[in-house]
This record gives C-alpha cells, structure tokens and sequence, in this order.
C-alpha cells in the first residue's frame, strides 16, 4: 500500500466501520483540517452528511438528531475553536445521555504548542462531558494501524451506546497533503478484513450490550412489602424509552398508585391505559392543603425529576416517605437527596415484573378500600383542576402563554413530535398540555436546561422523525440560535416554529428579583426590541405574528402543509404573571369548595 495513502486507507477503514456500526448520518462543519473525515463520510453510500456553518448549531442539530434516533450521529469539526464550539451540545449530550460521536480534526504533534495556526490544545477538549476520550494518533496504513482504527471505530459507538447513553470525543491528527488519494481498485490490495472490512458488512467488533435485570429477590421482597403500602405513588420524569408507558401503567393498576406523569416521561399522551395517569399536577399541588391531604408512604421513580417544581417540593415535604428511584442506566437522579433505594434495572422490565408478582398476592380488603380512597383522592384533585384549567382557558381572550399549550393539546395531530423549549415552555406545557389517546412524542434538551441551541436541537429531530414537528420556545432562546435557521433553510426542513415573545426573559417575573423593579430589566427582564421576521426571511422561512386566538388557530393548520414556518406569539411578561397567578388562585378555589365540605363532615 502506498504511504501517501495512509490517511485515506486510515479513515476509509475508520467510516466503513461506523456505517456497519450503526452510523447514518453525519453533520460537518466546513474546514481544511477534517478533509480527510468530511471527504470519505460524504462518499459512503450508506452514511447521509448534513452540512453546517455555524458550530455551535451543528452540534446541537446533531444531538436533536441522536435524540429523535435514539442512535449516534456522527460530528465533525476541523482543528481550532472550531471544536471548541460544540462544547455546550456535549454537556447537554452528557446529561440528557444521548448518544453523540464527536470528531474533531488537530494538527499533527509537531505543530501543536509551537505557535501554530489555528492550533490549541485538543487533548481532553471536553474534559469529564465525554465518556471516552482517544487522540487516535497519526494515520498509518499498516494492517495493524486499520485493525486499530476499526476497533476503535466500535469501540467508540459501544461507549456512546452504553448506559447512560452519552457523548464520545476522538481526536484525529493529520499531515499535509490532506487530500486523500483513493487507491482500492488497486488489483494487488490485500484481501485482510482489517483492509477491506468482514465479510457480509459486519463489524469488525461487534459489542453486544445487555439490559439490567431487576434481581428475582428484590422484586419478591417489593411485591410482598408494597401489597401492604396503602399510599403510594409512582412518578414519570423526563425519558424517552417508548415501552414504559405501558409497562408503567400495568405497574399502576397492579398496585394502585396513581401515576404523576411529567410530559416528557412519554406516559402522559397515547394509547395506553392512562385510567391512573394524573396530569394537572403542577397545579394543584401548588395548593398547601392539598399538599397536606396527600401525604404519600412510598413514592417510585422512573426517569430523571420532573421539570415541576411543585412536585419536587411535594417529595421534599415529605422526608420520611420511602422513595424508590429506577434507573437502568446506573445514573443517580436524586436532586431531592431523600432516595432510600436505587435500583440499577432497566425501568420497563421492573414495572412489568413487578406488576405480575403483585398480582399474585392478595392484599386485604382493608388495604384496597384505604388504596381506593387514595386513588380517588389523586383522581378527584385531577378532574377538578382539569375542569377549571380548561374553563379558564376557553374564556380567555387575551394572548397568553399557557394557552398556546392548550390549543396545541386540542389540535396536534396524532403521530407528531412537540419539542419544548427551556425556561417556560417546558413548565407551561406540564401545566396545560393535558393528556389524550393521541401518540405525542415529547422532546426538549432537558439535561443541563440551557436555552442555547434549542432551536437547531429541534431542526435535527425534525429531520428524522417521521411525523409532524412542533417546536415551541421563548423569544430569547429562538434569538440566541438564529444561525440555526440555516440548515432549515439548505435542507429543506419541515416544522412549525412557535415563538412566544415576551421580549425579555419571562421567567424572571416570576421569581423575587422582579420585587425590585430598579434593576429588574437590566439585569434579568433584557428587553432587546428585535423584530424576527426579517430574519426569517433572510433564511427563507414564512413568518407570522398572530394577535388573535382565531388567527393562531389558522397559522397553525397552514403550517402543516409543508416547509417551515414561524409563527410569532407576542405577549406582555407583566400579564403572562397575573395570567398565572389568577389561574393557580382559581385551582386553589375549586379545591377548597371540593375538599372542604368533607372535612367539615
């Protein structure tokens, strides 16, 4: 084999075996130093390559990407700050646990630490945000170096894969020329499955990865303690496994618990049973005596804490409660720092175990009429608050936040992905978006809840899923990802765009710095007075700002005709407040009128 081939037999080697891994699709980033990565992933017939500008936006299109997969999509970046750049996309990667292949090109040892051009130091670029880390070292084209780099190439995916799911840096230094010259016709190439790959495109090394099962003890010991807890509760956070849902809900009715089901938990919308699914939450345990009233004994966990923050107060009011978090992946999701177990088994097998030993006790008639009541008591809290949160809601008028999640409920179509943006569309849809028989798939970068890059997040999973998407996100966090806009643009993406803008930073009205109005909009409100419609414009988008519910209601059912659109929802931060307020006060109401009377009798 030629030696001015090495870097093309190197990471020809390098991409045939990410495509026989399981890789589809690559985002690149322009530059001279990846040429070698970008040119042999663009000629892979079974690898698809997306083209980005700007860095930042391609990381976090190819983590939206990951996400709606639920598979590794490949990242690459030439030498520089350039990769330095997909820094934020790895650290949400990391806490989401999605599964992210980060190629990054460097300059060859000689030029590093010299005062090179466009060269930093690359070494452990993203520190502890990766699984995995290799500077994978100069290309060689030895039968030794590519039974390496295929290795390398499995070994890689396997890391990205493996629970928790995360995000995995390699670093690639090359030598000029960084043309590769492609040479596989040669006749005399030898035949070694480290040159041309294993025969019938398998892996190199294929990694099988196995599902934590739950220990036939523990679930005995479970089975028998929980058929005597008269009060408890199951709790669905954010994650993205589509068979818990159904395995949950068979859980719920095997124990009686009732079943708070954060939208992102996947367990709130579909066709499963969702008879003990409780949905309005985030409402009524904003109410102190209801609070009181549903003091649990044993609570189970399944995904990461849900977003509302009245659940987290109602598990942190009650200490003593015994709590059970399920987490396949060996994570540790315990903001409340109040789990008496762990379980490290994979949630959905858990639930569907669990559910059939406890079916085969018989629990006393004293412990089913107390669970009944304490189901009645969820089941009770639930319709009210649904039946007011929908009566206000139908009256109102006037533009306000939450109800764009309700009209959304009303009419998205069966088979579509709602991506959510952070700050308060990922609390307002929990609030809102009540639950249906329609199959909603719910997505938002809810790791490390940034706003940075959500809008290009939900363009890579627009890109993939098969169904319609609906991206709904505030003002600040739509400005903050604008070079986003591109790649809807160059790849001809449908998805309709809802901004909902308040022109500032909504959240903060809601929290005590805005009881200090001398420093409350420099500091925290930052008006910034854009205008986007030229910007969407510029990026080939259809753009409309809707002032009416009726107005809305149309934009949003000509979006779903094809391209990509933005619809802009402008509303005032200062009533957004009072709208929120009224509507808890008229839940806390509602509740009282319902309860009171029974504790009075």
């Amino acid at each position: 084999m030629k030696t001015e081939n090495a870097a093309w037999y190197f990471v020809h080697a390098f991409v045939d075996e990410l495509a026989r891994s399981g890789v589809h699709h690559a985002c690149i980033c322009p530059g001279s130093r990846s040429t070698p990565l970008a040119t042999l992933l663009k000629a892979h017939p079974d690898i698809k390559i997306w083209m980005h500008v700007d860095e930042r936006s391609a990381a976090f299109f190819a983590l939206g990407m990951a996400k709606a997969l639920r598979q590794p999509v490949a990242l690459v970046s030439t030498s520089g700050t350039a990769a330095a750049n997909f820094l934020p996309a790895v650290v949400e990667a990391r806490y989401a646990r999605v599964p992210l292949l980060v190629l990054t090109a460097d300059r060859p040892p000689e030029l590093r630490e010299v005062g090179a051009n466009q060269t930093i130091d690359q070494i452990d670029l993203y520190g502890r945000q990766v699984k995995w880390f290799l500077d994978v070292g100069l290309p060689e084209a030895t039968v030794s170096a590519l039974s390496y780099i295929r290795t390398v190439a499995c070994r890689a995916l396997a890391q990205t894969l493996s629970e928790p799911a995360g995000p995995v840096h390699l670093n690639f230094a090359f030598r000029e020329p960084l043309v590769p010259l492609p040479c596989f016709d040669t006749p005399d190439l030898p035949e070694e499955n480290s040159i041309r790959g294993r025969p019938d495109g398998r892996p190199y090394t294929a990694v099988t990865r196995s599902s934590a099962l739950p220990h036939e003890s523990l679930l005995q010991t479970l089975a028998d303690e929980l058929s005597l807890v008269q009060r408890g509760l199951i709790v669905c956070g954010p994650q993205d496994d589509p068979g818990l849902p159904e395995a949950v809900v068979r859980l719920a009715r095997a124990l009686g618990y009732p079943v708070l089901a954060d939208p992102l938990s996947q367990v709130r919308c579909g066709g499963h049973d969702r008879s003990l699914v409780i949905d309005t939450y985030d409402a009524f345990l904003r109410d102190e005596r209801c609070v009181d009233r549903l003091q649990p004994e044993v609570v189970f966990r399944f995904g990461a804490m849900p977003r509302s923050k009245p659940v987290l107060l109602y598990l942190q009011r009650y200490p003593a409660c015994r709590q059970i978090v399920v987490d396949g992946s060996g994570g540790w999701s315990d903001p409340t720092l109040q789990a008496t177990e762990v379980v490290t088994a994979t949630p959905s097998q858990v639930c569907h175990d669990l559910a059939e030993k406890s079916h085969e006790l018989d629990p006393p008639d004293a412990v089913s009429t107390s669970a009944l009541s304490w189901q009645t008591q969820w089941l009770r809290a639930n319709q009210v608050t649904r039946q007011i949160l929908t009566r206000y809601i139908t009256a109102l008028v006037e533009p306000f936040e939450g109800k764009v999640f309700a009209e959304l409920a009303d009419s998205i179509e069966d088979g579509s992905v709602l991506f959510v943006g952070n700050s308060m569309p990922v609390r307002d849809v929990d609030t809102f978006f009540h639950g249906s028989d329609r199959s909603v798939r719910f997505l938002a970068n809810h790791g490390a809840s940034g706003i940075d890059g959500v809008l290009s997040s939900a363009l890579g999973a627009s890109a993939v899923v098969s169904g319609r998407l609906v991206l709904v996100l505030g003002d600040l966090s739509f400005y903050h990802d604008l070079n986003g806009l591109l790649a809807a643009k160059l790849h001809e993406l449908d998805a309709t765009i809802i901004v909902l803008n308040n022109d500032g930073g909504g959240i903060f009205s809601f929290l005590p710095q805005a009881a200090y109005p001398e420093q409350f909009e420099t500091l925290f409100g930052t008006p910034h007075g854009l205008d986007f419609e030229g910007a969407v414009g510029m990026f080939g988008g259809r753009f409309e700002r809707v002032k009416t519910w009726d107005a809305f209601r149309t934009a949003l059912a000509a979006s779903s005709a094809g391209g990509w659109h933005v619809i802009e929802v402008p509303t005032s931060r200062d009533r957004n407040v009072v709208l929120h307020r009224e509507v808890w006060a008229a839940v806390h109401d509602a509740l009282e009128r319902e309860f009171e009377p029974q504790r009075a009798r």
